[in-house]
């Protein structure tokens, strides 16, 4: 792993009076990829939001690259691109083609030539298996296509870290692993990601480091392996518990439906 990238230091975040993260500190490496785990409500994705000014902070430091990540800096846009994000809802223009989706920022933002652009798009459609799909409309793909297109937007601009908050969460099972394959293989190719997500089998196999998050806190950080199968804390045993439950539940199901 290479040196900080970037750096969160006694971060605080209020929404109307009431602490959503409260003094975390956070340092990303180049190369690493950290998963953030929590209950629903500890404040996940709106660290993810706060990495790059999506939302104001209200105390501490977000460094990239010993730049300050504010909302109201001055050179902001020019942050934004360093740091690339994937929503759970992918954000796609629908009046839009998917080539003018993934080209509309690196053309008018970066100033990068047509050409040069286009070619990029059409090399990161093929690599996520959506070859000849330049021309399609967002609503003429299914929601793990139109996923995959949100992180060939975020690649076309050449970020330097990547973030994904639950880009999973609304799709259909079997739309799960073409996305989740995608992200794996920008990881084995040495991206710098945070993620965060539901899923616990790829959480495992993609971390270098997990952070678990409870009340605005990380209360637990480890290497994957560690965190899985001795995790320190009872917040995070108890949380692991409530996965097996369900996903017991669900393998019980599976079995009675065949």
């Amino acid at each position: 792993m290479g040196q900080n990238i970037l750096e969160i230091v006694d971060l605080v975040k209020k929404y109307d009076g009431e602490t959503i993260l409260n003094g975390l500190n956070l340092q990303i490496r180049k190369g690493e990829v950290v998963v953030v785990l929590g209950p629903s409500g500890c404040g996940k994705s709106t660290l993810l939001r706060c990495m790059n000014a999506l939302e104001s902070i209200q105390g501490g430091q977000i460094l990239l690259e010993g730049m300050r990540v504010e909302k109201n800096a001055k050179n902001i846009t020019l942050i934004r691109q360093k740091i690339g994000m994937v929503f759970q809802s992918y954000e796609l223009f629908p009046h839009k083609t998917i080539l003018e989706n993934i080209t509309l920022a690196p053309l008018h933002v970066q100033k990068r030539s047509q050409s040069q652009v286009q070619e990029e798009a059409c090399t990161l459609l093929k690599r996520v298996g959506l070859s000849g799909k330049e021309n399609a409309y967002p609503r003429q793909l299914s929601g793990g296509q139109k996923q995959r297109v949100a992180i060939v937007r975020a690649l076309c601009m050449h970020p330097e870290i990547m973030l994904f908050d639950e880009v999973t969460a609304a799709l259909d099972p079997e739309m799960v692993r073409e996305v989740l394959d995608v992200i794996l293989e920008l990881a084995n190719e040495g991206m710098t990601m945070v993620i965060v997500t539901h899923e616990m089998q790829f959480a495992r196999a993609v971390a270098d480091r997990v952070v678990f998050l409870e009340g605005g806190r990380i209360v637990e950080e480890s290497d994957p392996e560690t965190f899985f199968t001795h995790p320190s804390s009872d917040r995070a045993k108890a949380f692991l518990q409530t996965f097996e439950f369900h996903k017991e539940r669900q393998n019980h199901a599976e079995k009675q439906s065949t």
